[in-house]
């Protein structure tokens, strides 16, 4: 059992409808020195991969793109920026936008995600990180502007995949360099437990 899923197992819990909730280290109140370890690993799984973008989006994944950054370094010996995709359209946002529709399964909405044309360049390698994977919206939606933008998605790195749910399967599928760090099935009495690929 690694880091993040003892942790899980000590303080998540599951809600109705599969909600693995673990706002109480991961995604409202963060605890650093756990996402420092996230930043390692995945640092280490994406070591090969010449990472000068960390791509994700608001909000969730912020937090974990930044630290995690810290653990990649660019051809140019710095470390790669981070940037997210935004949710609305705001006044300093601009006009001149990638963008991609994203409906998300936690918040049971749909969203126009937005990046700047500014901030992504063509032959850029961009590696997706995200606090959970579902049905894989989000992250069809970022490959959709790196896409848009020439660039490329070198990997997709999750700090949570919900195996009961479709998303995995789906980059798989598409050829997507996944890895994810707890892989998570639930039982028939909705216990946790965890699965690796």
């Amino acid at each position: 059992m690694n880091f993040l899923e003892k942790r899980i197992l000590e303080e998540g819990t599951v809600e109705p409808g599969g909600i693995i909730k673990v706002d109480g280290f991961l995604n409202h109140k963060m605890d650093i020195g756990l996402l420092n370890e996230i930043g390692a690993e995945f640092g280490r799984l994406f070591a090969d991969e010449r990472i000068n973008k960390i791509l994700t989006v608001e909000a969730s994944g912020i937090g974990i793109a930044c630290i995690a950054a810290q653990y990649f370094k660019t051809d140019d010996g710095e470390f790669p920026p981070v940037v997210f995709a935004k949710k609305s359209q705001t006044l300093n946002l601009g006009a001149d936008v990638y963008h991609a529709k994203v409906e998300s399964y936690t918040h049971q909405n749909e969203n126009i995600i937005r990046v700047s044309k500014k901030y992504l360049s063509p032959g850029d390698r961009c590696l997706i990180l995200d606090d959970f994977l579902a049905a894989g919206n989000a992250v069809v939606g970022l490959c959709e502007i790196i896409k848009q933008a020439g660039a490329e998605c070198a990997g997709v790195g999750i700090c949570i995949e919900k195996a009961f749910q479709p998303g995995g399967k789906r980059l798989i599928e598409l050829g997507i360099k996944l890895r994810s760090l707890a892989i998570i099935r639930l039982d028939e009495n909705g216990g946790i437990y965890f699965i690796k690929r």
